[in-house]
Formats: structure tokens, C-alpha cells, sequence
């Protein structure tokens, strides 16, 4: 039986194309991000790719997404996606 996919994963890739828009805007490359924001350049790529742990959205947590946030010159508005429809905060 297949279950059905996660809503979670979309809104993942959504905040992992936000932060690659946000990079190229500022011309900066995905190690200089991460090293202004004190998270490693593995991590940071994850997150722009929406993965945490192979087979799980990227889950970043709030420090982490205000870090880059100010890295990149955006407000973290600009960079959260709006949350999946009829989801609930436990799934």
C-alpha cells in the first residue's frame, strides 16, 4: 500500500529555492553563506536542496533560518513559504 506524500516535503523545497534565490542575488557562494550564518557548508546545501536526513524535509531550526536571514539580506517572511493546506502542526 503506498502512503500518501508528505506536504511537508513541498514546503521544503519552496524554503530550499527561496534561500537559493536570496544567495544568487547576492552573488554569494553556498560556503560563504554558511560560514557567515555558523552552520556548515553541508547543512546549508541541504537546506537549499529542502532535505534534512535522506528521505525527510529539511527542518532548520530558528536560529538557523534567522541567521541566514540576515546573512542574505532578507526577511525571514521572504524566505518561509506559506505552510502546506490542511496540515496539522504534528505532521
Amino acid at each position: 500500500m503506498m502512503t500518501a506524500p508528505d506536504p511537508w516535503d513541498d514546503f521544503a523545497r519552496e524554503l530550499g529555492l527561496a534561500l537559493l534565490r536570496a544567495r544568487g542575488e547576492k552573488r554569494l557562494s553556498q560556503e560563504q553563506v554558511a560560514h557567515d550564518a555558523g552552520i556548515s557548508t553541508f547543512t546549508y546545501r541541504k537546506l537549499e536542496k529542502g532535505e534534512s536526513n535522506p528521505g525527510t524535509p529539511a527542518n532548520p531550526r530558528l536560529r538557523t533560518l534567522v541567521a541566514l536571514s540576515g546573512v542574505l539580506g532578507v526577511p525571514l517572511t521572504e524566505l518561509i513559504p506559506e505552510p502546506p493546506s490542511g496540515v496539522t502542526a504534528g505532521r
